[in-house]
């Protein structure tokens, strides 16, 4: 059985996963992270789910979970001055983009944190000095608080943080989001080897929606 724990410490989320389909090695389906519910007249679980968003990205043009239909996703928190952690993570949000590049299947989708100075035309500087200048890579902004509220979906964190380095408090994850809205990988953005493990579950989540032998019957 697959259990889910979930710590909230302060500013930072804690995942203490108990994960028995997802070891090193395993090729059957990814499991489903998040905090689930139960159907009270059926009984069917409830799977955690990404609310309803639109922001803007460096195109000026809105993104919705629409952009994300028929596509998995990998998003990601940060700010185009942060001078911690965050070129780290893009660093490995690269390598995923360029390993799928010219997959339709899987897109990205990183939200800054800092709405006040990254504007739409500070995103596309951005985004074009990591060579990220196809659309499967969406940066955006919008409206502070829904950009902070919707990281509880993704179960990390962005706080506004005076005494830290560049001013905010965040989480370095990678998160993988499927067809369906549900979060079903993460890893530690910040470090190259957990990233390998993650480029492994893109491909077992990509499986997952291969067609069958018996469904081409």
């Amino acid at each position: 059985m697959n259990k889910t724990i979930i710590l909230w410490l302060g500013s930072t989320a804690i995942f203490l996963l108990l994960l028995s389909a997802c070891g090193p090695g395993n090729s059957g389906p990814l499991p489903y992270l998040g905090f689930h519910d139960t159907d009270a007249e059926t009984g069917d679980t409830i799977y955690h789910q990404i609310r309803d968003f639109a922001f803007v990205d460096q195109d000026s043009q809105v993104i919705t979970n629409e952009f994300f239909d028929d596509k998995i996703y990998i998003a990601d928190f940060f700010f185009t001055s942060c001078p911690t952690i965050c070129p780290k993570v893009k660093a490995q949000m690269l390598r995923i983009y360029e390993k799928y590049e010219d997959n339709d299947q899987v897109a990205l989708l990183s939200h800054t944190i800092d709405v006040k100075r990254d504007t739409v035309g500070r995103l596309k500087k951005y985004a074009e000095g990591l060579g990220a200048d196809s659309p499967k890579w969406r940066f955006v902004t919008g409206d502070r608080d829904s950009i902070y509220d919707i990281t509880y979906d993704y179960i990390s964190t962005a706080l506004e943080a005076p005494d830290v380095p560049g001013g905010f408090d965040h989480s370095g994850w990678i998160l993988l989001i499927d067809k369906g809205r549900h979060l079903r990988a993460y890893a530690d953005g910040t470090k190259p080897e957990k990233v390998d493990h993650f480029l492994t579950q893109i491909d077992q989540l990509l499986a997952e929606y291969e067609p069958t032998a018996d469904a081409n019957e």
